[in-house]
């Protein structure tokens, strides 16, 4: 698993965004904020909640300064009917059929053949400066992934549950 501070591995993708195939990679993303989501698999009962959840937020996320993108082992062609099927998807789904990028976050359940829920937060440098891993069982939740991130843009000591606008901390202590 990547850790906090990690550069995060560079990868290229397949992917389909507004019912277009293209070509995705770590560095298309060079000097923004990237929230990238590995979920277990399309045409399942959690997923399209996780999916439509940041495709609902993809705009608050936009004006953060970040981009989404999430990876399952599905092919494009499956992530293309399922967004279809889910009405449309304001961001890339990227597939990792050859599992090779899951395998690089270390997110991929070897057993199940699948990712485990994970959630990335990717500096403009490139580093790592969010992880959350669950169970494939229990979905995660959008609105604090956009809190985190919001947290984190400040670059200041943010407390427990802390929203936009209220007190944060001298980022010259620590902890």
């Amino acid at each position: 698993m990547l850790t906090i501070g990690t550069n995060a591995p560079d990868f290229t993708l397949k992917g389909i965004d507004q019912g277009r195939v293209a070509d995705f990679s770590l560095k298309l993303y060079q000097g923004k904020w990237l929230v990238l989501f590995f979920y277990p698999a399309d045409f399942t009962f959690i997923c399209p909640t996780e999916v439509m959840g940041f495709s609902k937020l993809a705009g608050a996320f936009r004006s953060e300064e970040a981009e989404i993108l999430g990876v399952s082992v599905d092919p494009v062609e499956t992530h293309r009917a399922w967004a279809e099927e889910l009405g449309g998807v304001n961001f890339p789904l990227l597939s990792d059929t050859e599992k090779q990028v899951s395998r690089a976050y270390g997110v991929l359940n070897e057993k199940e053949g699948v990712n485990l829920r994970a959630t990335f937060i990717i500096n403009p440098a490139g580093e790592v400066s969010y992880v959350v891993v669950s169970h494939t069982n229990v979905g995660r939740s959008v609105e604090e992934t956009l809190r985190v991130l919001k947290a984190l843009r400040t670059e200041r000591l943010c407390p427990t549950d802390w929203k936009p606008g209220e007190e944060t901390g001298n980022p010259n202590l620590k902890y």
